[in-house]
């Protein structure tokens, strides 16, 4: 377990959690009122695909970007930064009138929304030892799950209420209240002053090789790696699978089980909540494993493939007519899934230096939203010809599976890199 002796890393964690949660609920709002909007706008599958992509292409742009000036800059100010750009172009949200309109304030969404997870993982490594990080990421990569499951109920309860547009300028405007704690309470811990020496000597405990070097590895250098190319490959073909639950469950309940907007939100809370459980579990088994002796490579991998064979019923999900049995297929390969992120979020932090870790966030987290944006226009355009979800959820289960395999043969033993000067 994370020692607690009135230490502040229970606060930052505490901080990351809910800025993922916030995260999550601004995206979530628009899956939650998709057949809402798409009956009062006269949206098509096509339209709402390419919303989405255009939410995907900017978190992608994004990525790019941000984990660069993190690592350049700090997470106090970038992180501060981000939120507010996100939290206004949910706001905009309520101002938009056709597919155009809102595709430029999801673009603008997805900008800001891109540095959540490079930021929120380079805290994570600068604040917790190895031993730690895991279990520390499932927590806060837990506030996911939280914000899914409480955008149904903020939003359904809003919408019905006061309209949809006042749905996305509240949720929106919840990061403005995260800001002001963030200001207060967040440093680098060797520039805390209420972090004892004690405390900055746990943090630090890891003798890893590459914590000196002094500058940001380039992205020509991260790409030396071929540990790079295989957690880049594995993002890929794997992250669309939560945005797709995210963006379309709330519509396939809706089609195939004729669940609407006020019904729709239990079977979403149990979805996202037992999720949450899977991110914790999959955090802590790994770091369970680490503290019974086990190496760090074993205790990642064998994590891995237990969540990919979590995931591979929800295969079933599309020929089954109960709601709460198919509810509980996709409760499961959610949970899979987050277990999944919290182990490869944390195998980046196991791999490279401190000063890369946000840049190798957002490269592989690039890679990811592209895989999301292209399968987006995929997913609307294949219900449209189609009005079938059997393919998709026959690929979303097999992916993790494809997913360990790839980490198996390319990252022979999941241990720090040497320095480039090394090779």
């Amino acid at each position: 377990m994370i020692k607690n002796s009135n230490n502040y890393r229970w606060r930052i964690l505490t901080l990351l959690f809910f800025a993922t949660t916030i995260n999550y609920i601004d995206r979530q709002v628009i899956g939650i009122l998709k057949p809402f909007i798409a009956e009062d706008l006269g949206w098509s599958e096509a339209d709402y695909g390419y919303i989405v992509t255009a939410f995907q292409i900017a978190y992608a742009i994004g990525l790019l970007t941000t984990g660069r000036l993190l690592d350049k800059f700090g997470v106090r100010i970038g992180y501060l930064w981000a939120i507010i750009v996100w939290s206004i172009a949910g706001m905009a949200h309520a101002a938009a009138r056709g597919v155009a309109s809102f595709a430029v304030a999801r673009f603008a969404l997805g900008i800001g929304e891109s540095a959540n997870f490079p930021a929120a993982i380079k805290s994570v490594a600068e604040w917790f030892p190895k031993k730690d990080r895991a279990f520390a990421t499932g927590l806060f990569n837990s506030g996911a799950t939280v914000g899914a499951v409480t955008a149904p109920i903020i939003v359904s309860a809003i919408t019905l209420a006061m309209g949809w547009q006042w749905a996305f300028i509240i949720t929106g405007a919840l990061g403005f209240i995260w800001v002001v704690l963030w200001l207060v309470y967040y440093q680098a811990p060797e520039k805390h002053p209420k972090v004892s020496k004690a405390e900055l000597d746990y943090i630090n405990q890891d003798e890893d090789i590459n914590n000196n070097l002094g500058q940001v590895m380039k992205w020509r250098d991260l790409f030396k790696y071929r540990e790079t190319v295989a957690i880049c490959s594995t993002r890929f073909i794997s992250d669309w699978v939560w945005w797709f639950f995210l963006f379309w469950i709330p519509d396939f309940l809706s089609k195939t089980h004729g669940v609407d907007i006020k019904e729709v939100v239990l079977p979403l809370i149990v979805i996202y909540a037992v999720s949450s459980i899977g991110g914790i579990g999959g955090g802590w088994l790994s770091s369970k494993f680490i503290r019974m002796g086990r190496s760090i490579d074993f205790s990642r991998k064998t994590v891995i493939l237990i969540c990919a064979v979590l995931v591979l019923p929800v295969m079933l999900v599309s020929s089954i007519s109960n709601l709460w049995v198919a509810v509980g297929l996709i409760t499961l390969a959610a949970a899979g899934h987050q277990g999944w992120a919290a182990n490869i979020f944390t195998i980046v932090s196991d791999i490279y230096p401190k000063n890369a870790v946000a840049s190798m966030i957002g490269l592989s987290g690039f890679t990811g939203a592209i895989g999301g944006a292209l399968s987006a226009s995929f997913v609307g355009l294949l219900l449209e010809t189609t009005g079938s979800y059997f393919l998709m959820f026959m690929i979303a289960a097999s992916v993790y599976l494809v997913n360990w395999l790839i980490l198996k043969i390319f990252i022979k033993e999941i241990k720090p890199i040497v320095k480039i000067e090394e090779l």
